[in-house]
């Protein structure tokens, strides 16, 4: 199967086009709007957005969904009275996966999973969603779009309008633009609506399509090989494969064998303490340390025949310890997880809640740079009434108002994360959080510390000795912001010049330390670094690799490997392909983003990747004996299993599409002997072509029919018995049952059955019956896409014949069903 094949069923999204909207334009969209639906990611911001638009007046009502409400309002939008009917989905509306020949772990070999079909469907428990929206927009002029404003929200926003579109072709899209629920930014979003960007969602598309087909193919290759090989240990276990959980597998194994390659060092250093009268003072060697003992030694007694000190310098100098940035994603991230011990997932479920409420802006940003139309000003005032922190609050007003300090990066989406509305009704977990993204926000909008650093250096021998003292003049931003420490260290005071005698002055030995094992702060820093995963993800790859016990934590919570982890890392680095490493998924991130931006075609990027995973799947399959190898060192020697290739059946390759139900059609072995083609689609779809027992083998030929529709229509190579066809025709050929073959379809005298008629459909219908196999093996001229002669039958050379011998040339007789056939016991 071709590639572009693999992709018809996602080609189904409308390409309403980037760019923001005039007025004028808004006005055109909505011109004659009596209703207009609005649709949110969540049934809580639907609910928050509607009470802000409304002002509280809203009319509630239920949907089909009892977790998806409608909320209708009236509204003056652009000139013009309009009712409002707001509601919501709940995520992605719709899901992708195989077509179902291909779902079954054992249906096929993996590799095939590389260009197999995926079809894009709504699941069963959100069809009540999808049917309100149906229901909804027949009612509606126009569509707006009230998802989050990310990658995974304007995706969303595409499978709202294909719902709706469905039912509407032609209904108006609008797109609402806005970073917090307050009252005035989805005012803000009404007044300024766009356009849905393609771009944004093809990279989602691509993204789903990629993970998809790689994470399928490497876990059922893991999963079915493992669970052979180390039965006892693996039977039930999961040995599943992603693009970005490797990589952040790799990180923890690349940190943990750090450790365990680590070789200690003996170190030796000179330190020297002074008693002074307003306190003791201890001197850092200015050498730091040295590796050889006798050198240092050789120092140390050079210093021991002369110890009298001489104070060779006395400098001070102001030092600043800088607030912090404005926050974004990651970094609240980092700081949840070491300030406050909340772990990612947990810490973007609570943010999440608190933005729908309307505490916070939108979380998932990569911002740090506070936008100029902000006001900053308000919002901290905001924040005046607690008791805790609004005294600090009142004091970035009355010293000149807020001074943000900000960072270099914005992803021209969202500000960074700040609080919207103040609140003193938090409990647990989320007035933790709820206070930190605060203090933060305040601290960012304040000034830096500021402080005085003495430094006195001396001379001992010609060795040089340094200590250090701090005095902090202002705390400032320290005053709100307890995560953060720097303390006072106040030196006794030396004059340049002078001497004294140390209290002591040793050689000691120290030996170096291996690096410590990962925190989660440290793993989603090295994420950020290389380019794994997004800002929205990072926490769920995390869990993955916790869940599928490829890590585990310490009592100190930090990353340690286990078992699994390692075995897998070690095996594919044995193969010679570094799948732990970040670089395969990091170009894809980069793609992704050119993909955004309008700067990469999206099948280009989907048709590399795939092929480039596809190469790395073969070879990897090939050398699968490695990886058997290097967990054996952790579970002991494995089973020996059969060569890949017979771990997996047959692949039952396409033929041509059915023309009930569009799906392929494939060649298969009927239970008691002989062939016939079968719908991908059973048992809801039970068309099929049968082949009389005459035909001794049959398989696909290479070549693909140029004139049959829809295309690809691939010829089939055939063998009969002998004494079933006339003396003059050869036992072995290559024919097409596309339809234009008649004297191979009269010859093989082929049998279509339709099965069971829909439920529109009367029981008995001979016409209806004569029209599927008419479309099936007598392909009418619009099919085919051009107008046939009227003299094809008698000028068209049979391929079933020698060269130069004319073919039969009595009309094909209309196949009738047999339903008997397709019962379930034949597929």
């Amino acid at each position: 199967m071709n590639f572009a094949a693999g992709r018809r069923a996602l080609r189904w999204l409308p390409r309403p086009g980037t760019r923001p909207l005039t007025r004028a334009a808004m006005e055109v969209a909505l011109r004659g709007a009596r209703k207009i639906l609005c649709v949110a990611e969540k049934n809580d911001a639907a609910k928050g957005i509607a009470d802000l638009l409304a002002g509280g007046r809203v009319r509630r009502r239920e949907g089909l969904s009892r977790f998806n409400k409608i909320y209708e309002f009236d509204y003056h939008l652009l000139g013009q009275n309009v009712t409002m009917i707001m509601t919501s989905v709940s995520g992605h509306l719709l899901a992708h996966d195989f077509q179902m020949q291909f779902r079954k772990w054992q249906s096929c070999n993996p590799l095939v999973l590389f260009e197999a079909d995926i079809e894009k469907y709504c699941p069963e428990n959100f069809v009540d969603i999808k049917k309100t929206l149906e229901r909804e927009v027949r009612q509606c002029q126009a569509l707006v779009i009230w998802t989050d404003c990310d990658r995974e929200g304007e995706n969303i926003g595409f499978e709202i309008i294909h719902v709706c579109r469905a039912v509407k072709p032609d209904l108006p899209v609008l797109r609402a633009r806005f970073s917090e629920i307050t009252s005035r930014a989805v005012q803000a979003a009404c007044e300024n609506l766009t356009e849905p960007d393609q771009r944004v969602s093809d990279a989602v598309d691509v993204r789903q399509e990629l993970d998809l087909r790689i994470g399928a193919a490497f876990t059922r290759f893991q999963t079915l090989r493992l669970q052979k090989v180390f039965p006892e240990v693996l039977a039930e276990q999961l040995v599943s494969y992603g693009s970005c959980q490797f990589p952040t597998l790799g990180f923890v194994v690349e940190r943990f064998k750090a450790i365990q390659a680590f070789v200690p060092e003996v170190f030796h250093k000179i330190r020297v303490t002074h008693d002074h009268r307003d306190g003791v003072v201890e001197f850092s060697w200015k050498r730091h340390r040295l590796f050889s003992h006798t050198a240092c030694l050789v120092l140390y007694q050079l210093c021991m025949e002369d110890p009298r000190a001489t104070v060779v310098e006395v400098r001070s100098k102001a030092r600043s310890k800088w607030r912090p940035q404005a926050l974004d994603t990651v970094e609240l991230e980092k700081l949840a997880s070491r300030k406050l011990r909340i772990n990612a997932k947990e810490t973007m479920r609570i943010a999440e809640k608190l933005y729908t409420q309307g505490y916070i802006s939108y979380p998932r940003t990569e911002t740090n740079i506070f936008p100029k139309g902000l006001d900053l000003a308000a919002l901290v005032e905001q924040q005046t009434s607690d008791p805790r922190w609004g005294a600090f609050a009142r004091s970035i007003l009355e010293q000149g108002g807020p001074t943000p300090r900000n960072g270099n990066q914005s992803d021209q989406a969202h500000p960074p994360i700040h609080p919207t509305k103040y609140t003193d009704s938090l409990q647990g977990d989320e007035q933790r959080l709820y206070e930190l993204i605060v203090r933060h926000f305040l601290a960012c909008c304040s000034r830096d510390a500021q402080g005085q650093e003495t430094t006195v250096e001396i001379d001992i021998a010609q060795e040089r000795f340094v200590a250090h003292g701090l005095v902090i003049l202002a705390r400032n931003y320290l005053d709100v912001y307890p995560y953060d420490h720097w303390s006072d260290k106040v030196l006794p005071g030396y004059e340049r010049g002078s001497r004294f005698q140390p209290s002591t002055v040793e050689m000691v030995d120290g030996e170096t330390s291996p690096p410590q094992l990962l925190t989660e702060a440290d793993l989603i820093a090295l994420m950020e670094k290389h380019g794994i995963g997004t800002d929205a993800t990072h926490a769920e790859h995390i869990e993955t690799i916790k869940a599928r016990m490829y890590v585990g934590l310490t009592p100190d919570k930090r990353f340690l490997p286990g078992h699994l982890g390692m075995g897998l890392v070690e095996g594919y680095d044995a193969m010679g392909y570094e799948m732990s490493k970040p670089d395969l998924r990091a170009e894809l991130e980069a793609d992704l983003k050119l993909i955004c931006e309008g700067k990469k075609d999206k099948l280009l990027v989907l048709q590399q990747q795939v092929q480039k995973y596809k190469q790395v799947f073969v070879e990897a399959v090939a050398k699968a004996e490695k990886l058997d190898e290097a967990l054996s060192q952790y579970f002991g020697a494995g089973a020996e299993v059969a060569q890949p290739e017979a771990l997996y059946p047959a692949v039952s390759e396409p033929i041509r599409k059915c023309p009930q139900c569009g799906k392929d059609m494939v060649l298969k072995t009927k239970k008691g002997g002989g062939f016939f083609l079968s719908c991908t689609g059973f048992p809801e779809c039970r068309s099929a072509v049968w082949f009389p027992n005459t035909v001794l083998e049959a398989s696909r030929d290479g070549s693909v029919c140029p004139v049959c529709q829809p295309h690809p229509v691939y010829r089939l190579k055939l063998k009969l018995k002998r004494g079933s066809l006339p003396p003059t025709m050869p036992l072995e050929f290559v024919g097409c049952v596309g339809g234009c073959d008649e004297t191979l379809q009269e010859v093989l005298d082929l049998r279509f059955s339709r099965g069971p008629p829909g439920p529109s459909q009367p029981a008995h219908q001979p016409s209806g019956c004569l029209q599927a196999s008419q479309a099936l093996n007598g392909m009418d001229s619009r099919q085919h896409g051009h107008p046939r002669p009227p003299d094809t039958r008698q000028a068209r050379p049979s391929s079933l014949l020698t060269p130069g011998r004319p073919g039969p040339r009595r009309r094909w007789p209309a196949p009738c069903p047999h339903p008997q056939r397709t019962s379930k016991a034949t597929r």
